[in-house]
């Protein structure tokens, strides 16, 4: 096996796609009797990874059926549309509000290049390939994809993002939850216990809609979920409870720090800061020791997050 691939079990398994460092961002490969289906790609850099993954299962490029986006977050879609041109059989499958994203890129590219800038989105990105719209389709709450007689059940998941749906694999009792349930990093394990964090990247951030659809999650009763950042979680009914309660919990303390800084001349770094430092509180309660190293590689995470909130805050619609 490639040691950027991990073997979850029931024809499951972790890819590492090499975006930023290593078990940052992972998609996911689905097999079932010849058959295969892609759950989020990565970026375009991810390709050759996803490509040498199903070489290493012994599959060919036309055994795959379909490529399944969580959302158009270009970590998890950038690389859809030049993986599909390796892909002669396969249809994508997204979210109805994110398909014409995939069709036509160009706002997802213009969007992203405002914040990050050319240079950056080339390399971390690359050019984004638009999937041919005879190839695409968008799905529905509560469709269910078959596999090779492999159920696949999708739901709408807003919270994180509106073009967010996720994916029900009945044969691990497992979610493929893209980001609407956090972030938890492999660094962050203690003792083989996963901490987690929520997740409020801009710009489509809605706390009670996060709630209600980790709810739906959880009615199915899990046993794992399966996370982009970064990878196979849970392990048991109650340890996947055990972290949505520490999620949800950070959820409802990142909405309140934002609130008491709604109008802080010097908003958006106290959020950022305060952020951190909770982050690294909670870490510490964790068993994580949370020292420089750890802050370091929160950063990011607390940046994104201030951002979202702050985006949140300042939407017309809100009170």
């Amino acid at each position: 096996m490639l040691d950027f691939i991990e073997d979850l079990g029931h024809g499951l398994y972790a890819i590492d796609t090499g975006f930023q460092r290593p078990r940052f961002d992972a998609a996911y490969l689905v097999v079932e009797n010849g058959r295969a289906a892609f759950v989020d790609t990565g970026t375009n850099h991810a390709v050759p990874r996803l490509l040498a993954a199903l070489n290493a299962m012994g599959l060919a490029p036309e055994s795959v059926d379909w490529v399944i986006p969580t959302h158009v977050h270009l970590d998890h879609a950038g690389g859809v549309g030049l993986l599909m041109e390796a892909l002669p059989q396969a249809r994508a499958l997204v979210h109805p509000r994110g398909l014409r994203h995939m069709v036509d890129p160009k706002a997802l590219w213009l969007g992203a290049l405002t914040v990050y800038g050319e240079a950056e989105m080339q390399r971390s990105y690359g050019k984004l390939v638009p999937v041919p719209a005879e190839r695409a389709e968008a799905s529905h709450d509560g469709q269910v994809l078959m596999l090779a007689g492999r159920p696949l059940r999708l739901i709408d998941s807003p919270g994180h993002a509106r073009h967010h749906h996720a994916i029900w694999d009945e044969r691990s009792r497992s979610w493929f939850a893209g980001d609407t349930f956090g972030l938890s990093y492999r660094a962050f394990d203690v003792d083989g216990r996963a901490w987690i964090l929520p997740t409020s990247t801009p710009v489509q951030f809605d706390p009670e809609a996060l709630k209600a659809t980790v709810g739906r999650l959880l009615a199915a009763e899990p046993v794992a979920m399966q996370v982009t950042h970064y990878g196979r979680i849970g392990g048991s009914v109650g340890e996947v409870r055990r972290l949505a309660a520490l999620m949800l919990a950070q959820v409802d303390e990142m909405v309140t720090l934002a609130e008491s800084l709604r109008d802080a001349p010097d908003r958006h770094e106290r959020l950022k800061r305060g952020l951190l430092d909770g982050y690294l509180a909670r870490l510490r309660e964790h068993g994580h020791p949370a020292g420089a190293d750890a802050a370091e590689w929160l950063a990011l995470d607390a940046e994104l997050n201030a951002q979202g909130l702050e985006v949140w805050l300042d939407r017309p619609a809100r009170t």
